[in-house]
């Protein structure tokens, strides 16, 4: 009974601190009001199932893509190319993001299939999402030139599947700033491993421009959403099968 009452105790402890700091500070201008309830119930998972460790290397997530999306708000906002609501992020874009983690959290904390390797699908999915964000938002800033990613063909800042050469090596730093975020945490166990993480973030921002310039302006249903849960799939699968493949970890 007593480890029955240890696992208790640990999702008590992580409801009352994400309500503690949710109320603490919900009145900031990152998330709608709803956004920072649906934040409450993400965090309180991911310390439930992963403790402090992959609780804080996601607060981390949000912090540095919410700080990037404000990064020059005022300008994106003059020529069209803000976030809606003045940056603010709601109930869908936690969970377009979290949504692969958040699973990939609740099977480690139920202790399915292999720790590590699950951890490197979980460090792949937000290594991808932040590098998305850094290279959306900061090539709409310093983006020189635009091109679709399929053809190459020039477009205008904004259009979906557009790639520029400053929002690529955005997305590369923020694939590497959230790797090292997940090390930092201990969740990913050796320099073999965070190069694979870091290389898979990037390449899964590449595949969700290939899908945006493909299918999105093809099909209504197709949200940024939608999109970002199905990149986060990607490069979690796509590291664990790598990692699988090239034996950097032990399955048992």
């Amino acid at each position: 009974m007593v480890p029955s009452f240890n696992i208790d105790l640990q999702w008590y402890l992580a409801f009352l601190i994400n309500s503690l700091l949710i109320s603490i500070f919900h009145r900031l201008p990152l998330l709608t009001r709803t956004g920072w309830i649906h934040a409450g119930a993400l965090g309180t998972i991911l310390w439930g199932a992963l403790n402090w460790q992959g609780w804080s290397a996601v607060v981390c997530y949000f912090l540095m893509g919410s700080s990037v999306t404000r990064l020059g708000i005022k300008f994106k906002q003059r020529i069209g190319l803000a976030e809606g609501r003045g940056g603010k992020r709601g109930p869908e874009n936690v969970w377009g993001s979290a949504a692969v983690g958040t699973i990939i959290a609740l099977l480690i904390g139920a202790g399915f299939g292999s720790r590590d390797l699950l951890l490197i699908g979980f460090s792949a999915s937000f290594s991808a999402k932040l590098a998305d964000t850094f290279g959306s938002e900061i090539g709409k800033l310093w983006g020189r030139n635009t091109f679709l990613i399929t053809s190459l063909k020039k477009v205008p800042p904004g259009t979906d599947g557009a790639i520029s050469f400053e929002g690529t090596l955005a997305s590369l730093l923020g694939s590497v700033l959230m790797t090292l975020s997940m090390a930092c945490f201990s969740l990913l166990p050796s320099l073999e491993i965070i190069l694979l993480v870091i290389s898979v973030g990037f390449i899964a921002t590449l595949f969700e421009s290939v899908l945006g310039a493909s299918f999105q302006n093809r099909f209504l249903w197709l949200s940024n959403e939608l999109i970002n849960a199905v990149q986060t799939l990607f490069s979690a699968i796509l590291a664990m099968v790598l990692a699988s493949f090239l034996g950097v970890i032990n399955l048992i």
